[in-house]
């Protein structure tokens, strides 16, 4: 454990006595860079728990300022904080409370021009957006460049969280399934509401967010089941958890059989 001060020794204290984490995983999360992408509902926690985790690089992509009504879910951002872009008052959060993390602000959208070289100079990426758009480009640029993913979405009181590494092979010897598996087509432009639109229960973003959080430290550290090739439910008004299992669809565009998308053209309009 020589990689770390005698602070960051207290400080991780309950992870190192973990024997599952250890000395060896908190040093997996010191090296690890995470590419959030969204700095919003489930960004927050996302970036909040990292942080407090010791994950040593965060990339925090959102082009967006802070307003009044994120302020009921967007718990990283402060009334003060109006106004300001989110990645910078994301990395004033992170820096007060964890010092050791590194951050850098990409004060932009995630597009197909910049998405390779955003989610490849990282480890893993965490897709907190708020559109299918964006959700198919990370899926796609995170297969392309090789990247674990870990996406999640909310409405109203409900949410749902799954973990992609369609680069690898499961278990079966066979390329776990992509995003596209799970969901081949978006749905029609208008058929699901935003937040705005449809309201949000902010502490259903926090408990998907804290989920994603969770997926990623696994990951990093090597520990327990992923939702790899499950897709985590959440019914908060009933307080229902359930796991639908899915695979890989041979006709998906990306490591189906016939595989068609060598690069992100396909999204460009």
């Amino acid at each position: 454990m020589s990689m770390f001060s005698a602070e960051e020794l207290e400080r991780y204290a309950r992870h190192l006595v973990l024997p599952e984490v250890g000395g060896a995983g908190q040093q997996k999360l010191k090296r690890a860079k995470i590419l959030v992408i969204g700095a919003g509902g489930l960004g927050a926690p996302v970036i909040e728990y990292l942080a407090a985790a010791g994950v040593g690089t965060l990339g925090i992509v959102d082009d967006d300022a802070v307003s009044l009504s994120n302020l009921q879910r967007q718990i990283i951002h402060r009334t003060g904080d109006i106004g300001r872009p989110k990645v910078d008052s994301a990395s004033d959060m992170v820096r007060a409370l964890n010092p050791h993390v590194a951050v850098n602000r990409f004060a932009e959208r995630l597009t197909p021009d910049n998405a390779m070289a955003l989610i490849g100079g990282h480890d893993l990426v965490i897709d907190g957006s708020d559109n299918f758009a964006t959700r198919y480009l990370a899926s796609d640029a995170s297969f392309l460049a090789a990247k674990p993913l870990v996406t999640g979405s909310v409405g109203r009181f409900d949410g749902a969280v799954t973990t992609l590494a369609p680069h690898l092979t499961g278990p079966d010897g066979m390329p776990n399934p992509t995003y596209r598996c799970l969901f081949p087509k978006a749905p029609a432009p208008g058929a699901v509401p935003a937040c705005a639109e449809a309201g949000i229960l902010g502490v259903v973003t926090g408990v998907v967010g804290t989920i994603m959080a969770l997926e990623a430290v696994k990951m990093i550290a090597g520990i327990g089941e992923s939702l790899v090739g499950r897709l985590l439910l959440i019914d908060a008004l009933s307080m229902r958890f359930d796991t639908m299992g899915y695979r890989r669809d041979p006709a998906n565009p990306l490591n189906g059989d016939g595989p068609r998308y060598a690069d992100l053209s396909h999204l460009i309009d």
